[in-house]
């Protein structure tokens, strides 16, 4: 029974993430140019100190933007970075992902 309902719940989580939405690179460069003002235009930090986003991970770069908005993030700048992703949507960030994943 048990191995049963563990074969469920894998199938069930295989399932959902293939139909989780994608993010939209071109709809995400549109977003990015506010985000040029700190990490570059080509995304690749103009400030010292800021991270580079240009072929991050496209996962990592959700869920920090997802802990920014969240405010489960703090030192530093992240107050910035909240006030930021704050004004994003789920898609919104899913495509800026997208794009900063996809430069190369």
């Amino acid at each position: 029974m048990r191995i049963c309902t563990y074969a469920m719940i894998l199938g069930m989580l295989t399932f959902s993430v293939g139909v989780v939405a994608k993010g939209d690179a071109a709809e995400g460069k549109k977003k990015a140019v506010v985000c040029g003002a700190c990490h570059g235009t080509d995304g690749i930090a103009v400030i010292p100190g800021y991270p580079n986003l240009k072929g991050q991970n496209e996962q990592y770069l959700i869920s920090s933007m997802n802990a920014y908005k969240n405010n489960q993030r703090s030192g530093g700048l992240s107050n910035v970075m909240q006030a930021q992703a704050s004004l994003l949507s789920e898609q919104d960030i899913k495509n800026l992902a997208a794009y900063y994943a996809g430069l190369k």
